[in-house]
């Protein structure tokens, strides 16, 4: 009955869900792009495989994704990826993590929209790549899809899967229709032990514990060269990033560093090598906010720098603005690189947090809010290693950035304990490929390739599932 109403459902909304792709696209006009793959047409893609299908819904599960698909480019020479996403953001990073395998003849990555959750458009899209192998990163869990791909023969795991407590709660209300749709999953490869135990008493019995895929991304030299020469742009003045912030937290944040200022006599405290307050670098979660979170910090009254006006020589010119806004795409390394310390946005409005891995990555201390429900023990973990402190307040924050940005040797050890803390907790993509053999024919060779200039690192180190949640 609930599967019924559903697809009613679905068949009410489907109008609203296409004028709703319209409005989205005012501001981001890639919404109004191939709006035909989204009603399972896919005339002029190709069709030939074999294929092995991956959905990463945006930005966040794309990237999680890159080093699985790097995996299995190298592992399964004779096999093509079809790469599904729901977003333009998605997609368009797709495109630059994969334009090289995307332009090869024939290619072997193909991008497209994935269908909306209707039994029609679904079997349009299944019948379209006749995958060998479905993956569905993290959480997106369609039941059309989930269903028609059991009913087509494709093999579906839920990958890099993750089960917060919140969410738990949610999807148990649900009961046995809940069991019924994750049992129609081949196996959920989930992040945690944690999320495995969720998954299981929701009555899914194909669990493993496979660990976190984001872990084994690695940002390319290029990216962190691109972050050391904006970091000597800024000049002696520390930097402090905030990024993946969501509505209302830029608001917050630059009131407490402007009441922070005004507390300090405009001086950041001792040791710093410069008497005025650290640059803020501020990163908007989304792109569609860029011009609006502009607006907001000179009618804060601090000067800005965008960092789209400037070019690749704009790099390496002092930067003299009191917030550079990163309004662009695929950066957020290079940001991470050019700063002292990160904030993670989404933690101090109840919002579940953001990805705190890629700044440990390249060895910048974090600062995070109260509200990491969604990636609590990502949060925990990291907090445990000495990589993260947890502030409970945008003035906290600003304390405590103060007290770390004058203090070199802990803000030293902070470095060195958050890249060991990303690096200790690699090799989820080995074991995700390992637990994919039995639905694919044997790699062609052992599934452990370089890595790309400008692509993620791929550990294949075969220890023990991290215990470490994923982020967005």
């Amino acid at each position: 009955m609930l599967r019924v109403l559903y697809n009613l459902a679905w068949g009410l909304i489907l109008p609203a869900a296409l004028a709703r792709l319209a409005w989205r696209a005012r501001k981001e006009p890639g919404y109004l792009r191939h709006v035909g793959e989204r009603l399972g047409r896919y005339e002029g893609l190709p069709t030939q495989g074999p294929w092995i299908w991956v959905h990463a819904v945006s930005v966040g599960e794309t990237r999680a994704a890159q080093p699985l698909i790097a995996r299995l480019l190298a592992a399964y020479p004779g096999h093509r990826i079809v790469l599904t996403h729901m977003t333009p953001t998605g997609r368009q990073t797709g495109a630059e993590l994969f334009g090289a395998e995307m332009a090869t003849d024939p290619p072997r990555l193909v991008q497209c929209y994935l269908p909306y959750d209707v039994p029609a458009l679904v079997r349009r899209f299944l019948a379209h790549f006749r995958p060998e192998a479905g993956m569905l990163m993290e959480t997106e869990v369609w039941p059309n899809l989930v269903r028609g791909a059991r009913l087509a023969g494709v093999p579906l795991y839920l990958v890099n899967a993750r089960l917060s407590p919140r969410s738990f709660r949610r999807t148990a209300r649900f009961g046995r229709a809940a069991a019924a749709m994750y049992a129609d999953f081949t196996e959920v490869l989930a992040q945690t032990q944690g999320d495995a135990e969720r998954f299981r008493a929701l009555g899914v019995a194909a669990v493993r514990v496979t660990g976190n895929l984001k872990f084994d991304m690695q940002p390319s030299a290029e990216q962190i060269e691109r972050g050391q020469r904006l970091r000597r742009a800024f000049g002696p003045r520390p930097v402090l990033a905030a990024a993946s912030t969501r509505e209302g937290e830029e608001a917050m944040l630059l009131d407490a560093l402007s009441r922070w200022r005004k507390l300090c006599g405009d001086v950041w405290g001792k040791g710093s090598g410069d008497e005025r307050p650290p640059a803020l670098l501020l990163v908007p979660r989304h792109p569609q906010r860029f011009d609006a979170v502009a607006a907001m910090v000179t009618q804060t009254g601090f000067t800005l720098q965008r960092r789209s006006a400037l070019d690749e020589d704009g790099l390496d010119r002092p930067i003299e603005a009191d917030v550079l806004l990163g309004d662009s795409m695929g950066e957020m390394a290079m940001y991470f690189a050019a700063s002292d310390v990160a904030f993670i946005g989404g933690s101090l409005l109840p919002l579940g947090g953001q990805n705190l891995i890629e700044a440990c990555a390249v060895g910048t201390p974090v600062l995070i809010g109260p509200h990491t429900f969604n990636f609590a023990q990502a949060t925990d973990d990291a907090i445990a290693a000495g990589a993260c402190l947890r502030i409970d307040s945008a003035e906290q924050l600003m304390h405590t950035a103060a007290v770390l940005l004058s203090d070199r040797e802990r803000l030293a050890r902070m470095q060195t304990q958050a890249r060991a803390f990303a690096g200790e907790h690699r090799g989820a993509t080995a074991r995700t490929v390992e637990a994919l053999v039995p639905a694919l024919p044997a790699p062609a060779q052992a599934p452990t390739p370089p890595t790309p200039a400008g692509h993620a690192g791929h550990a294949a180190d075969g220890s023990a599932p991290p215990h470490s949640e994923g982020t967005r």
